[in-house]
């Protein structure tokens, strides 16, 4: 039987999903076999396994931290925000139903005894399990049939550590009344606490470290600087989109709508030494960018209507015919086309909805959600900003309710030759006449370099600019450096034997 041991946080967005990442890295170059879990995740940034199965996308670069593939019981419950109180429950990769927050509340009973079952699997199959709750682990008013962090500890019998982020200020508060709030039963399972991001000199945390601990009962097992390695964000509570960049050769802003869906496509860019990238808020507006782009939603509908009342439909359109990139990626491809159709009101009450009309597709939306991996090959001859991309293989998945039919005034962008790992042959997403309108449901299409590269390539010699080689070649091998910084920052600033000692 494997050990274990969990990190809970006193807040959402204390970094506990990068330091999982971070110890299961650290297992793994020691020899351990290492898997990540996290029983209960609530996000809009979801991938799809190899299986076809959907979960968190957390737990998915924690596995490529720990070196193995990502499976949908590493994330058992996906919780998946759908308005008015309500989420879709994602059980095991499967939609289990929509469910109010009363009615989920009663469920976890149930779901806690499939948990055991799961974790269990877990623990026989790995030498280590790290662990990760979600949210604060003092949420008091939550703790009658919680699952997600000291009712999971419970069911695991594993000890915790606690996470505080000392950025936001108040971080000795913060431990200390979150041990106050735990019961004793659970103030025994915590073995210790980190203190995340820090920003200055050490030594002037010694004092009130020294009386934290005298407080808390529990020692500090490490100050962990503040880094600037790139590892992907648990959910949307993300500095990221506050970040205020220089502009520099392309400009890129997409689109930040309430219910947006996996924005770790647009990581890759973050890569690139000649794009700058803007969120566009609530109440702000487009600021000339090269490309425009329409995310993922959970709620297609409803973040068509967001960005029409905020008047970026407007702007969309005159950056398009000032001959700027406009891309939508799934939930974004099905607002550019021209009609929206919910014949089993899977989106809401109207039966028909107008697109914004900038590509010549309708969409329906059905009652069973498509998820698959996918390996694409783009067509030639596509023109404008997609010149040079004839034959280039791409791969990613697909999560989404709606099946799109294009018409006579696009191109389909690219053929489906592999889904599921099995051979097939259809076509997909599409491209306006001019080259200047991309859709596609290809969740991750970004992430080869040499599409992007030529994208951003055909960009500069529009704009009159040499084109430039990435410095990344390979977005996969960069992602396993930045695990690779974040074990030496972790080693150095964290006692790792005391975390061997405690999961012991």
């Amino acid at each position: 039987m494997g050990k274990k041991i969990m990190l809970q946080g006193t807040a959402s967005n204390v970094g506990k999903s990068v330091l999982v990442a971070g110890l299961c890295r650290i297992f793994k170059q020691d020899g351990y076999s290492v898997a990540p879990f996290k029983s209960q995740n609530m996000a809009l940034n979801s991938f799809i396994t190899k299986e076809g199965l959907e979960m968190g996308r957390a737990q998915v670069f924690q596995a490529e931290a720990a070196g193995i593939e990502p499976i949908a019981d590493m994330n058992p419950i996906l919780l998946k925000p759908s308005g008015n109180h309500r989420c879709q429950v994602i059980v095991r990769g499967k939609v289990r139903e929509d469910m109010s927050s009363s009615d989920y509340h009663t469920h976890k009973q149930q779901l806690a005894i499939e948990l055991k079952t799961i974790f269990d699997k877990f623990i026989n199959n790995y030498d280590i399990v790290v662990m990760e709750g979600a949210g604060s682990t003092a949420e008091i008013n939550l703790q009658e049939h919680d699952v997600a962090n000291m009712g999971m500890a419970d069911i695991a019998d594993a000890p915790v550590i606690v996470i505080g982020d000392i950025d936001r200020g108040g971080v000795f508060a913060s431990l200390a009344g979150t041990m106050l709030l735990l019961k004793e039963e659970h103030k025994r399972r915590v073995k210790g606490v980190i203190i995340n991001k820090f920003r200055g000199r050490k030594e002037l945390l010694d004092d009130g470290i020294r009386m934290l601990e005298d407080i808390i009962k529990v020692p500090v097992l490490g100050v962990i600087p503040y880094s600037n390695i790139k590892i992907e964000d648990e959910d949307s509570v993300t500095t990221r989109f506050k970040n205020k960049m220089d502009k520099k050769d392309i400009h890129i802003e997409i689109i930040r709508t309430p219910h947006m869906s996996n924005f770790t496509d647009f990581n890759i860019f973050e890569t690139q030494e000649d794009v700058s990238i803007r969120y566009v808020d609530y109440g702000e507006a487009l600021e000339n960018p090269d490309i425009v782009i329409l995310p993922g939603s959970k709620s297609t509908i409803d973040d068509l209507k967001y960005i029409r009342k905020n008047g970026l439909e407007e702007q969309i359109k005159e950056l398009h015919k000032r001959g700027k990139l406009v891309f939508g990626i799934c939930g974004g491809y099905q607002m550019l086309g021209t009609k929206l159709k919910d014949p089993y009101h899977v989106e809401g009450l109207e039966y028909e909805f107008d697109g914004i009309g900038l590509l010549d597709i309708e969409t329906v939306f059905e009652k069973e959600k498509t998820t698959t991996q996918v390996e694409a090959t783009i067509f030639g001859n596509l023109g404008g900003y997609l010149d040079n991309l004839g034959n280039k293989k791409v791969k990613g998945y697909e999560i989404h309710m709606g099946i799109s039919t294009i018409g006579k005034e696009v191109n389909n962008l690219n053929t489906i030759n592999k889904k599921l790992d099995e051979e097939v042959n259809y076509t997909e997403g599409s491209v306006n006449k001019d080259g200047n309108v991309v859709g596609t449901y290809i969740h991750g299409i970004f992430d080869d370099i040499d599409f992007t590269r030529t994208i951003l390539n055909n960009i500069r010699t529009q704009k009159g600019l040499s084109k430039l080689d990435s410095s990344v070649t390979s977005f996969d091998e960069f992602k396993q450096n930045e695990y690779d910084k974040l074990a030496d920052l972790l080693r150095e600033h964290l006692d790792i034997e005391k975390i061997y000692e405690i999961m012991s």
